[in-house]
């Protein structure tokens, strides 16, 4: 198949698996619908405030491995074969499966913001990458207690990381078109989580931000 129709097919089995609704499915199982409640999202902080802990947890890992597990099985593939697009087609099925968490079809396209689909990606992705965000954001995270800001901070260290990698030669070897393709890629699923935050970035600027455990 031409790298192309290979892209194309990455998008679209990424954006089924982010149709999975974790936050969405958990509270209709309990006789909620959490878009009604809370801040309106369908994802793990809300789904933590609105439901409770053990809420919070199931979704977020539910959204996490969502994106976690198809990352590796085109890692797997492509290792062997085609080494040279491996992180590339990665960021693909990441993408795809955050445009389906973010913009579900039968949720009149208004899902979560896509931050814990981007923890997954990067588990997948490299362990060096996984350590340096894991610090930060839980360290960011102690201090602060803002999930809105560690989210934020997430996704710009995602992209620096993979440029970072990308020019060492972390990820191995690939073409300057390759590279370029993927760091392009790559700050589309940052930009699009930052925007997606928008409204709790003028929270913050303005001082109403909530805090993690402060009630809503």
């Amino acid at each position: 198949m031409h790298t192309i129709g290979i892209r194309i097919l990455l998008l679209v089995v990424g954006y089924c698996f982010g149709l999975f609704q974790t936050g969405y499915l958990y509270g209709k199982a309990h006789g909620i619908d959490i878009r009604t409640q809370g801040s309106g999202n369908s994802g793990a902080t809300n789904s933590l405030r609105v439901l409770g802990k053990k809420a919070g947890i199931i979704v977020l890992l539910g959204d996490c491995f969502k994106c976690m597990i198809p990352c590796l099985i085109v890692k797997l593939l492509t290792a062997r074969y085609m080494p040279e697009y491996t992180y590339l087609f990665m960021m693909y099925m990441a993408l795809g499966v955050t445009l389906g968490h973010n913009f579900p079809f039968y949720m009149n396209f208004h899902g979560g913001k896509g931050i814990a689909c981007m923890a997954g990606m990067i588990l997948a992705y490299d362990w060096r990458m996984t350590l340096v965000c894991a610090v930060v954001y839980f360290s960011l995270a102690f201090l602060t207690r803002y999930v809105s800001l560690c989210s934020i901070v997430l996704a710009v260290l995602m992209f620096g990381l993979t440029v970072l990698a990308g020019q060492m030669g972390w990820l191995g070897r690939m073409s300057g078109a390759v590279k370029m393709e993927l760091y392009g890629i790559t700050f589309v699923i940052a930009a699009l989580s930052i925007w997606r935050h928008r409204a709790n970035i003028r929270r913050l600027l303005n001082g109403t931000e909530n805090r993690l455990g402060q009630k809503k």
